[in-house]
């Protein structure tokens, strides 16, 4: 039930839509760097919206959310492979951070943007729509986007929270989509529309993040009025994209005068950002990249 996305299709209308549980995934992703509760919790919303929308495109590459303002958070970034693998990484001033009563989206973004790319590899053509940070919650600002970038109507309700078991999320998603629009007279649609939105934001946080509820039930508490169907869930993991010979190639580039440069108590050190892992390089490491750079050339 936990760390997968669940479509489904709400029959009476033809909408269609996504829900969200994220558990074990995201709990790892937020524990690694310790964040303070309110930069956890607004990571963890952007990481489940990440999700549930990569869940809806058709790409081999990577999807990538991310929001950039001028308040203490200056940077999110959350990204998904189309193999399923998440990941996300918040960049705060701690300094900045209201101390006192529980901070707004607006506190602790400020100003700014949230843009969304999805990139198929080199050979490809980037996709990449922005948006201000128009709104009160990341999920206002996406469904303003959609609204008037892509003509798409869109409801997204999410929850975060931490427990007994670490933090949790859970969301839900909605779109009505143009092909609709040919099949059901307008004031069904209009109809039709409102009903399931008044049905989802009657779902509560806590329907949203317990662990004892299945998505599938939770649907059908929602919409079994209205015929809901589910199809098969999709998986996400956490796993980040990092690793020793990726890092070992960006050193290679490097001339090795610049290395010493970098150098802290006698080895250079790269950190990764997502996952916090440490990749370390002494002497002998830094002689033999120059070495095999040597050969390969």
């Amino acid at each position: 039930m936990d760390d997968a996305i669940l479509p489904f299709q709400i029959d009476s209308s033809g909408l269609r839509g996504r829900s969200a549980r994220l558990g074990a995934a995201l709990d790892a992703i937020l524990d690694r760097h310790d964040y303070p509760a309110p930069v956890a919790g607004l990571l963890g919303e952007t990481v489940t919206l990440a999700a549930l929308l990569a869940s809806t495109l058709k790409y081999d590459g990577v999807f990538t959310l991310q929001t950039k303002g001028d308040g203490p958070v200056s940077l999110m970034v959350a990204d998904v492979t189309s193999t399923g693998d998440i990941r996300g990484y918040a960049r705060f001033d701690a300094n900045r951070l209201p101390h006192d009563g529980t901070p707004t989206f607006r506190d602790l973004l400020g100003a700014g943007h949230l843009a969304f790319t999805v990139d198929q590899g080199e050979h490809t053509e980037r996709y990449q729509g922005i948006v201000e940070l128009t709104g009160d919650t990341l999920a206002e600002c996406l469904t303003h986007y959609f609204r008037q970038s892509e003509q798409i109507n869109a409801g997204l309700k999410l929850a975060v929270g931490r427990g007994d078991a670490g933090w949790r999320a859970g969301g839900l998603m909605l779109q009505r989509l143009p092909d609709q629009e040919k099949i059901i007279p307008a004031s069904d649609r209009e109809d039709d529309w409102r009903r399931a939105m008044i049905l989802m934001e009657s779902a509560t946080d806590a329907e949203l993040l317990d662990p004892g509820l299945a998505p599938s039930r939770l649907l059908y508490r929602l919409f079994h009025e209205d015929g809901v169907r589910v199809f098969d869930p999709q998986p996400v993991r956490d796993r980040c994209r990092c690793s020793r010979d990726k890092v070992t190639a960006a050193l290679t580039a490097i001339p090795r005068a610049e290395l010493e440069t970098l150098k802290i108590d006698g080895r250079v050190e790269v950190n990764c950002e997502f996952c916090n892992t440490t990749y370390r390089f002494d002497d002998a490491d830094l002689d033999r990249l120059k070495e095999e750079a040597r050969a390969e050339s």
